[in-house]
C-alpha cells in the first residue's frame, strides 16, 4: 500500500506492507519506502487565498517521483490526503486536476477532523509503555495544528483543527530575519488565543502525555538532543522537557535563517519557518500545563496507510 500526505509545507510518501495478523494489534507496518520533499504548497495562501502556480509545479515534480516509486514497489492501493493549504485555496480544483494527471488517483481533501483522527491513529500505535493515557496528540503542520485527545484502546475522544502552523505564523507575524521582539510577541499572542480555544474544545489539560508530531516537533527534539545529524531512530519516542523546548525556541527565534541552516539536523526547507513551529509547540505546552513532550516520527502518513488495511 502507498500513502501520501500533502501538507502546507511538505509532501511525504510511505510505501509499506501490513503486519501479519499473528503479530498482534500493535505490530508496526513494514516500511518499504519513506520519502519527504519540502514543496511549500501553502506559499502565500494565508494572504492570497490561492495556491501559487510555482507551488503547484513544485508539488507536481515531487509527486511524479513518488508515482515512479509506487509503481516500482508494486503498491496495490494508493491513498493521497491533502490538508490545510488545499482546503483553504480558491483554486483547489487546479491542484486536484494536477494530482489526477500525475498520480492517477484523485487526492482527498480531508477535513480538519479527519486529519486529526488519522494523525492520532498513526501516532499512538507502538507508543512506549511509560507513555501514560490519555494522550494529547498535536500535529503541528505548515498551515494548521491538530489537537486530538484519546486512548490507545478507546480511540479518539475529541479532536479539533486550528489555523496555526509554522508557515502561516511565519508569513503572518515573523517577517524579520531574525524576527523582532515585537513580532515574536504578536505571534505568541495569536498562537496563545488559538491554543486556548482548542483546549476549550478538547480536554487536553486532562491528558497525561503530550505526543508531538511532524517536522517542527521532531526538529526541535533533535536540536534538544544535540544530535550530529537528523536520526529518526533517536528522535522517535524521545521525551524532552518544557525547559529544553523553551531554550531551543528562544535560540531559534534569535537566529537568522542562514544561521539556522548551520544546525546539523536542520532541513534546508524548514530553516525559515522552524522558529514559528517551535513557538507553537512551546505555547501548547504552556497552555496545556505539560512538563514534557514525546516526539513521534509516525503520524498522519502512517494513519493514512493504516486506513487502507
Amino acid at each position: 500500500m502507498a500513502a501520501i500526505d500533502c501538507g502546507t509545507n511538505s509532501i511525504r510518501l510511505l510505501v509499506a506492507d501490513l503486519p501479519e495478523p499473528a503479530a498482534g494489534p500493535q505490530a508496526p507496518l513494514t516500511d518499504l519506502s519513506r520519502r519527504m520533499e519540502i514543496v511549500r504548497l501553502g506559499q502565500g495562501v494565508d494572504r492570497t487565498g490561492r495556491l501559487a502556480p510555482e507551488a503547484i509545479e513544485r508539488t507536481r515534480a515531487a509527486l511524479a517521483g513518488y508515482a515512479t516509486e509506487i509503481e516500482k514497489l508494486g503498491a496495490e492501493q494508493v491513498r493521497m490526503c491533502a490538508t490545510s493549504a488545499s482546503r483553504d485555496a480558491s483554486n483547489a480544483d487546479e491542484f486536484r486536476d494536477m494530482v489526477r494527471r500525475t498520480l492517477g488517483v484523485a487526492p482527498e481533501v480531508v477535513t480538519g477532523d479527519e486529519e486529526a483522527r488519522l494523525s492520532f491513529t498513526g501516532a499512538v500505535r507502538g507508543l512506549p509503555a511509560d507513555a501514560a493515557e490519555p494522550y494529547l496528540v498535536v500535529d503541528i503542520g505548515g498551515g494548521s495544528t491538530e489537537f486530538v485527545v484519546g486512548t490507545r484502546t478507546g480511540g479518539v475522544e475529541a479532536a479539533v483543527s486550528m489555523d496555526i502552523g509554522c508557515v502561516r505564523m511565519t508569513e503572518r507575524h515573523l517577517a524579520g530575519d531574525p524576527p523582532t521582539a515585537e513580532q515574536v510577541a504578536a505571534a505568541r499572542a495569536d498562537i496563545s488565543a488559538v491554543v486556548d480555544r482548542a483546549l476549550a474544545a478538547v480536554p487536553g489539560r486532562d491528558a497525561a502525555t503530550l505526543v508531538g508530531l511532524a517536522g517542527s516537533v521532531t526538529t526541535v527534539v533533535a536540536i534538544a538532543q544535540d544530535l550530529p545529524g537528523y536520526d529518526p531512530e533517536r528522535i522517535h519516542h524521545a521525551r524532552v522537557s518544557y525547559d529544553q523546548v523553551a531554550q531551543v525556541t528562544t535560540d531559534l527565534l534569535a537566529k537568522t535563517s542562514e544561521q539556522r541552516l548551520t544546525i546539523p539536523v536542520m532541513h534546508p526547507g524548514r530553516a525559515d519557518v522552524i522558529g514559528a513551529g517551535a513557538l507553537v509547540l512551546q505555547v501548547i505546552m504552556e497552555r496545556a500545563g505539560m512538563s514534557s513532550v514525546v516526539a513521534s516520527e509516525h503520524d498522519i502518513l502512517d494513519g493514512i496507510a493504516w486506513s487502507l488495511a
